[in-house]
């Protein structure tokens, strides 16, 4: 396993993260059917601490708080807590009714708390912001969350999907007031969906932030021939059916290229679609949502992928501009 520092933070993750969006219940923000349940997720969680994964990211919404409950105690059993990275998320609905989601000072620090005893720890190393709340003005998300962290319950923090205005502002109001200041970016970011390459990446890239993609294998899309048998996730998953475009010639275009380039080189197509974005700036480490143990196993190989600026070219030159997905 190789580790990289996040972001100009002093903390060390693995390359490869794992999501645990899958891990959990059919019931919740997500409605999954796929989703795996304890007994199921145990083995996929003990395997990437054995590969040496230390990085783990999950969110209150996931089946509406079974993954983080899932997680939790499984780290707790396989691992020392001290050796492993522990992120989560706050923005979704939990509850119906006034202050059920957001990001206010009262759902926020609600939130908080209830990961914690699901998660069975006394705090996290990375707490995300899931979203951007336009009616919450960011000064209150920002000096709560400077609050969280002050009271040892987060030791970072991180934001997700958003534009990169907004990104900015966040930043700067947490610089004006001497508040903690984000260190991760959890972006949309795969060889069919580029779009943070305009701004996102190289607001980054210029204050030092850690990009941890989410989707890096568009729902699977890029590790599979374009006309395959549709999977269970693919069919049910409506996250990722809003996602992708099966239709879009110029995803095919690049899916073929992929598919070539692993031909070539002998390795696996997931190889290849990793090893683009463990090169590009500033990549930590991409989110794998592993519900096999042969996922991890593939996705630790790409660590050791280096493609050539001629493979590079001809994985991005099929590209076409696409709308924006993930957050509006």
């Amino acid at each position: 396993m190789d580790y990289t520092r996040l972001g100009t933070t002093g903390l060390q993750v693995s390359r490869i993260c794992l999501g645990c969006m899958g891990f959990g219940t059919a019931e919740g923000w997500v409605h999954n059917s796929w989703a795996l349940d304890a007994a199921a997720s145990r083995p996929i969680i003990k395997q990437a601490l054995e590969l040496g994964i230390n990085f783990f990211d999950t969110a209150n919404v996931y089946a509406t708080g079974a993954s983080e409950a899932i997680l939790g105690p499984a780290l707790k059993d396989f691992a020392k807590r001290d050796e492993v990275i522990i992120a989560t998320k706050v923005h979704g609905r939990m509850r119906p009714g006034p202050n059920g989601g957001g990001l206010s000072r009262k759902h926020i620090l609600n939130e908080i708390d209830d990961s914690l005893r699901r998660l069975q720890t006394d705090y996290v190393d990375l707490y995300q912001i899931h979203r951007w709340d336009y009616e919450t003005p960011i000064e209150e998300t920002m000096e709560t969350l400077n609050d969280v962290v002050r009271a040892g319950k987060a030791r970072y923090i991180g934001a997700s999907a958003m534009f990169a205005w907004q990104f900015q502002k966040a930043l700067h109001v947490a610089e004006r007031h001497g508040w903690t200041r984000f260190v991760s970016m959890q972006n949309h970011l795969n060889l069919i969906y580029r779009e943070e390459e305009r701004e996102m990446l190289p607001l980054c890239r210029a204050e030092g932030i850690g990009a941890i993609p989410y989707s890096p294998l568009a729902s699977g899309r890029l590790t599979r021939d374009w006309t395959s048998e549709k999977t269970a996730r693919s069919e049910t998953d409506p996250v990722a059916k809003f996602k992708y475009d099966t239709t879009a010639d110029a995803d095919r275009l690049v899916v073929e290229q992929v598919a070539a380039i692993a031909e070539q080189r002998g390795v696996a197509r997931t190889h290849v679609a990793l090893a683009w974005l463990l090169q590009k700036q500033p990549v930590a480490a991409p989110i794998i949502g592993a519900t096999k143990t042969r996922h991890l196993d593939e996705a630790i190989g790409a660590l050791s992928l280096k493609l050539t600026a001629e493979e590079i070219a001809a994985l991005e030159a099929p590209y076409v501009p696409h709308r924006i997905v993930g957050h509006q």
